[in-house]
């Protein structure tokens, strides 16, 4: 479920998608079915599993880390500072993976 999860720019969409799979997948392993009433929380709990956001937004940080140490001529660490040239269209600029936050707050990796 975290394939490649180190490059996604995650929005408030993706969030409440992830955490929904997550939590059925996490109902069928505690054995309950769809009918069965028992919270998030609850089941959590029961688990004590990490949620999936945490590792995801942990691997994230870990992969900026790991881009930083590489040489400047390297493609990841080049795409990084990468800044188009032209105009851009109007409206609200789409999200870049350094724009992420983490629950924290803190952005998800050190800043250039």
């Amino acid at each position: 479920m975290l394939y490649g999860s180190e490059t996604w720019t995650i929005k408030a969409r993706d969030t409440r998608r992830i955490t929904a799979a997550e939590m059925k997948c996490m109902g069928r392993t505690a054995g309950y079915t769809g009918t069965d009433y028992k919270t998030n929380t609850q089941i959590t709990k029961e688990l004590k599993i990490t949620p999936i956001l945490d590792k995801l937004l942990e691997y994230k940080r870990n992969w900026i880390q790991q881009v930083n140490r590489m040489p400047r001529n390297r493609l990841p660490r080049v795409m990084k500072h990468y800044s188009p040239t032209g105009r851009r269209n109007h409206g609200r600029p789409l999200k870049r993976l350094l724009d992420t936050r983490d629950r924290n707050g803190s952005t998800s990796g050190p800043t250039p």
